[in-house]
C-alpha cells in the first residue's frame, strides 16, 4: 500500500530529517548502523501531518479506535484521530500501578476493533506485547498501521499473531530517497 503513496517526497523528507548513522541498539536487541529517529518528525507539525494523512489512507475501513502505542504512537495517533473524528486510546507499555491501572488510556476496548499506530516497527515486540495485552482485555486488534517498516522486505514480523502491518514508508522506500 505504501507503493501508492500521493506524497512523493514524504520518504525524502523524513530520511533528511530522521536517519542517523553510527552505532544504535534497538529494542530488539538488535545492533544497526542506521536509526530513524521518530521523535525528529513528531515533533515537526508539518512532517507530522503528512504522516497522518497518508495513515489515513491505510486504516481499516472497519477500525473502531486508534490504539497509539507509547510513546512515539501517541502523537501519531492524536493527529490521525483529528483528521478522521476516530477516538483515540493511549496504551502504555505496561498498566499503571496507581489511579485507574489501566494498560490503555480512553474508551472502553472490549470487542471493539482497535487499528493499532505505531511509529517505527522493526522486529514488533511492542506491537506484539499491545496486541497481546489488548486482545486478552477484549480488543479486536487485527491491523497495525506504521510510519516506518524496519522490517526486511516481504516479511510480516508479527505474523506470529495474526496482525497485518501497513506502512507510510518502509526502509526500502527510506533508502531510495536518500539524498
Amino acid at each position: 500500500m505504501s507503493d501508492q503513496m500521493a506524497d512523493p517526497t514524504l520518504a525524502a523528507d523524513i530520511d533528511a530529517i530522521c536517519r542517523l548513522t553510527g552505532e544504535f541498539t534497538l529494542r530488539s536487541g538488535q545492533v544497526a548502523d542506521t536509526y530513524f529517529d521518530k521523535y525528529l518528525f513528531e515533533a515537526d507539525p508539518s512532517l507530522l501531518d503528512r504522516v497522518a494523512t497518508q495513515m489515513v489512507a491505510l486504516l481499516p475501513p472497519d477500525t473502531e479506535l486508534l490504539g497509539g502505542l507509547e510513546m512515539g504512537g501517541i502523537p501519531i495517533a492524536t493527529m490521525v484521530s483529528a483528521k478522521t473524528g476516530m477516538s483515540a486510546l493511549f496504551v502504555r507499555k505496561q498498566a499503571k500501578e496507581y489511579g485507574t491501572c489501566k494498560l490503555a488510556e480512553g474508551p472502553d476496548i472490549a470487542g471493539r476493533r482497535v487499528t493499532l499506530i505505531e511509529d517505527v516497527i522493526t522486529t514488533g515486540g511492542a506491537v506484539r506485547d499491545a496486541t497481546q495485552a489488548l486482545r486478552a482485555a477484549g480488543a479486536v486488534v487485527e491491523t497495525v498501521v506504521c510510519a516506518i517498516d524496519r522490517s526486511p522486505a516481504g516479511e510480516n514480523p508479527l505474523a506470529d499473531v495474526d496482525l497485518e502491518v501497513r506502512s507510510v514508508l518502509t526502509r526500502a522506500q527510506l533508502d531510495a530517497a536518500q539524498g
